[in-house]
């Protein structure tokens, strides 16, 4: 096997790994396995001290009340 078969397949598999990382915080596992398919360690090192993503509270919805016509 050529040497940078090895160094792709690392880095591949750290992207993997950082998309789970970044999932785990309340990123983005697709966008931070695209950047960390750029980036390798760097990214890695970005996901740890980036602090975690507070979930976001759901918005109010109406409710709509259809009465039937024996509720009249």
């Amino acid at each position: 096997m050529p040497p940078h078969s090895q160094y792709f397949a690392g880095w591949g598999t750290l992207s993997l790994i950082n998309a789970g990382l970044a999932q785990s915080k309340g990123r983005s596992g697709l966008a931070w396995w695209l950047v960390s398919l750029i980036l390798g360690p760097l990214a890695t090192f970005l996901i740890v001290v980036l602090p975690s993503v507070e979930p976001r509270e759901p918005q109010p919805t109406a409710t709509v009340r259809i009465e039937h016509e024996s509720e009249r």
